[in-house]
């Protein structure tokens, strides 16, 4: 085949393809088997956005169902005008001694990141980390800003799930598990630094029924990476290093406590990530290989004149 002869075939089966590259100039006519690859990472491209902006649809329906639930929650247990310790008391003491609620069958995980899932199952409460989902989801949407904390053992590993919420410029630690907000003989609420000091932790806890004395506040972290195995440390080292106080952030722990909000949020991140690789894809077609593609515009305008001449 010459190369007149591939360029004429090329522009042929690119005139058929909406969206692919077209109007091929003589001089520049690339083999065909090249323009077949790209048409395939064209298309490839194209569908992949077309799923993210779906994926990002679903995720924001999602996302506006489970707050319209958390909100109904949040009115019928938290009074609207109570402080900031008044609002947690509330929570703390709905989850203790709400109405009855279902125990989890095989259909949900006991360690299900779903705050419907949550906040209705009597068995999701009594584990440390879904008692602090249920509690981190109500507390965002009673109007507190609270994050998650991890206490770790010597391997860092997580023991025990408790909340950290600012409060009055500190961040007091909650415990929903066992329902209480960690106190000191004098009454003052506690941060973890404070009780990380053993014989804070010992007259806080003391008082508490069935408290284990292993959950201990000397090794803390708000996010693990131990999960990503080998490049777990890998990860957390380079975040340290580019974004100190990353994990601090009460924004991160919502994502990894609310499935939905992380869902939208990883779908908008594809759709942006799509749609820039998109956009590259089309320079380098126009600039480079000297195709020109059809824009968005071009493809809806065609559509629609297609549309109206059919309705005509």
């Amino acid at each position: 085949m010459t190369t007149e002869q591939a360029s004429a075939l090329a522009e042929q089966r690119s005139s058929t393809a909406p969206g692919s590259p077209t109007n091929l100039p003589a001089h520049a006519a690339p083999a065909a088997q090249s323009y077949r690859l790209f048409r395939t990472v064209w298309y490839a491209a194209n569908l992949l956005l077309l799923v993210s902006v779906l994926l990002a649809g679903y995720g924001a329906a999602w996302e506006y169902s489970t707050q319209r639930y958390l909100k109904g929650f949040s009115d019928a247990v938290i009074p609207p005008m109570a402080s900031s310790e008044e609002k947690i008391e509330a929570i703390l003491n709905w989850m203790a001694h709400g109405p009855a609620r279902r125990d989890a069958g095989a259909e949900v995980s006991l360690h299900s990141r779903d705050p419907i899932d949550s906040l209705n199952y009597r068995s999701l409460l009594a584990v440390c980390g879904s008692a602090t989902n249920a509690f981190v989801n109500l507390a965002d949407t009673a109007g507190l800003v609270s994050r998650r904390l991890l206490l770790l053992d010597s391997r860092r590993m997580a023991k025990h799930v408790v909340a950290e919420v600012l409060v009055d410029g500190r961040w007091i630690v909650v415990d929903p598990a066992f329902h209480v907000i960690w106190r000191g003989a004098d009454g003052k609420l506690l941060t973890r630094a404070e009780l990380a000091d053993p014989a804070v932790f010992s007259a806080a806890t003391r008082s508490v029924p069935q408290y284990r004395p292993e959950y201990t506040f000397e090794r803390t972290s708000h996010v693990r990476l131990s999960r990503l195995y080998g490049i777990g440390r890998v990860l957390r080292s380079s975040l340290d290093r580019r974004l100190p106080g990353w994990e601090d952030s009460e924004t991160l722990s919502l994502l990894l406590e609310r499935r939905s909000l992380g869902t939208l949020w990883g779908a908008i991140f594809l759709v942006a990530w799509f749609a820039l690789l998109r956009v590259a894809l089309r320079w380098y077609a126009e600039r480079r290989l000297g195709w020109q593609t059809l824009r968005l515009r071009a493809q809806f305008r065609r559509a629609c004149h297609a549309f109206m001449e059919a309705a005509g």
